[in-house]
């Protein structure tokens, strides 16, 4: 493998560097191209893409305990942050469909209108930081990036992943 600066030099430095530049991507959301989101909003998308991600085209209801477990955060935690989103406009409470004793949640068209944003400006984002990189690399880390996250679908959707809380 070749040297660039201070990257990885063998596959093993490679795949231990993986980890920690996970934990930076988050970071480009902060950054100031179209579509800027606040620190704030930011945060709030976590609670939302949750909400939008295990909604769209089922009929599959989310609590607030669903929020908490998905997130692997405290139900207190998830109670804090969907409350937040409420009082923000992005999310409303309602009577489930399947079970009128249950709260569910739904965005709310504020709600709806953000994460049209903060998906625009992820986008910016992407096509920001890779400007310079050639138009097959653009692609291909695109391609590898969403085969991960399907490979990490998959891994929940056979039992196989870990629980959150204890990661």
């Amino acid at each position: 493998m070749t040297t660039n600066g201070n990257a990885p030099q063998t596959a093993e430095e490679l795949l231990n560097a993986v980890g920690p530049a996970f934990s930076k991507l988050r970071r480009t959301s902060l950054l100031e191209v179209e579509n800027p989101i606040s620190a704030k909003d930011l945060s709030r998308t976590l609670v939302l893409n949750i909400i939008l991600e295990h909604t769209r085209g089922s009929d599959r209801e989310i609590t607030v305990g669903a929020v908490a477990e998905l997130l692997g955060v405290d139900p207190s935690v998830a109670s804090r942050m969907v409350s937040d989103n409420i009082k923000a406009g992005y999310l409303i409470r309602a009577a489930s469909q399947q079970d009128g004793r249950r709260t569910v949640l739904l965005l709310s068209p504020e709600g709806t209108e953000l994460m049209a944003r903060f998906r625009r400006h992820q986008r910016d984002a992407f096509d920001y930081i890779t400007a310079d990189w050639d138009e097959r690399d653009r692609l291909e880390f695109a391609r590898l990036m969403l085969k991960y996250v399907d490979s990490l679908a998959q891994l929940k959707d056979r039992g196989l992943a870990v629980d959150a809380k204890g990661a």
